[in-house]
């Protein structure tokens, strides 16, 4: 399936962007929330549960030491992705729950997040 769109990532005016679109951090949290929001309502879906509202909040510590290359101690990633699920469903408690269980189960990027996955770089000058 071939689709055309492009991506935009920008930083803000203190790392020397333009602050025009979300920086890269922002678009890797927002690929694991797209991936779980799609998770849940593909399996309410499923289960036959109307969503009424689903709101993922996210959070990390990006330490831009790290990333800047200022302290070789600080990691230039994150150590930790804090996220919370508010949803409002016509269905049960046990329901949600267990709704919710299955998209930490089943979200590929989750488990891309969750238990990391190797990367392989290649460099190519042209």
């Amino acid at each position: 399936m071939e689709r055309d769109f492009q991506i935009v990532s920008d930083e803000p005016v203190e790392l020397l962007g333009e602050n025009t679109a979300p920086g890269p951090m922002e678009l890797l949290l927002a690929a694991l929330n797209a991936c779980m929001s799609v998770g849940y309502v593909t399996g309410a879906a499923a289960r036959g549960i109307k969503i009424k509202s689903l709101e993922i909040e996210m959070d990390t510590d990006l330490d831009l030491g790290g990333f800047l290359g200022l302290d070789e101690n600080l990691n230039p990633g994150v150590n930790e992705v804090r996220y919370n699920v508010k949803i409002c469903a016509d269905a049960s408690q046990d329901q949600i729950e267990e709704l919710h269980a299955h998209v930490m189960k089943t979200s590929p990027n989750f488990h891309n997040m969750a238990r990391g996955i190797k990367v392989s770089p290649k460099l190519e000058i042209i």
